[in-house]
């Protein structure tokens, strides 16, 4: 079994959710009292904020790639970045190790192609909805993308660094995703990329008219299969 290394605690929300699932998915493939080999690089995300603010990107980076080289050193066999919004920096992180960089937005990609849908909705940050880093990635893995309005922006946007983020989980913002979701979909989305990893706190597949694609449960799923690709039991 290979040793996943984990760049975490942006938010450390969601990176709670990706230690249960790396473990939960270990287990069901191999029972027992099996569970993953990983190890975990929790950064502060206060930090990591105020530097997306201020797009100082690179500054952003040299933290995750830092985190990165503290991995490889503890013996891992691959990195997550468990956040969406800073794949912005994956290849600066990638840069700084030797071992393979999982990344999120292949995953994800693959999986929505694998369901036979080829149009989507993203829901992320403002960071990850309107830049190229992330959508760009997922059109070259052959999708179509579409986001929501600069006010559904703004509305996806604050009730994740406003709230999922600090783990408050809220009806009403739960009702405003759904409507999101909808004009999505009404627009011709035939999936939803949930592209935060905190939006799965929030939002699951009952909440959607189409399916809805987890990026953290997706990139945690196929980190396991690739730790366990040459597994023998």
């Amino acid at each position: 079994m290979k040793t996943i290394g984990l760049i975490g605690g942006m938010s450390w929300e969601s990176t709670a959710e990706y230690y249960r699932l790396l473990n939960e998915f270990t287990r069901h493939r191999l029972g027992g009292l099996h569970s993953a080999r990983c190890v975990l690089y929790s950064v502060d995300f206060a930090e990591i904020e105020r530097l997306q603010v201020r797009g100082l990107w690179t500054e952003a980076g040299e933290v995750l790639a830092a985190a990165a080289r503290s991995l490889e050193r503890a013996g891992v066999d691959m990195v997550l970045i468990c956040t969406n919004t800073m794949h912005k920096v994956a290849g600066q992180v990638g840069a700084a190790v030797s071992v393979p960089v999982l990344h999120l937005a292949d995953a994800t990609a693959e999986a929505v192609r694998a369901a036979g849908v080829s149009r989507v909705g993203l829901l992320g940050t403002a960071f990850t909805m309107e830049q190229d880093f992330y959508r760009g990635r997922l059109e070259a893995g052959g999708l179509q993308v579409c986001v929501p309005d600069a006010e559904g922006r703004a509305i996806v946007h604050r009730v994740i660094y406003e709230e999922l983020c600090l783990g408050e989980v809220r009806e009403d913002s739960r009702r405003a995703y759904q409507s999101i979701i909808k004009d999505l979909v009404a627009a011709g989305a035939e999936g939803i990329v949930l592209g935060c990893t905190e939006i799965e706190l929030l939002i699951g597949p009952e909440d959607s008219p189409v399916p809805v694609f987890p990026t953290a449960r997706l990139h945690a799923q196929a980190a396991v299969d690739a730790a366990l690709a040459e597994y023998a039991s």
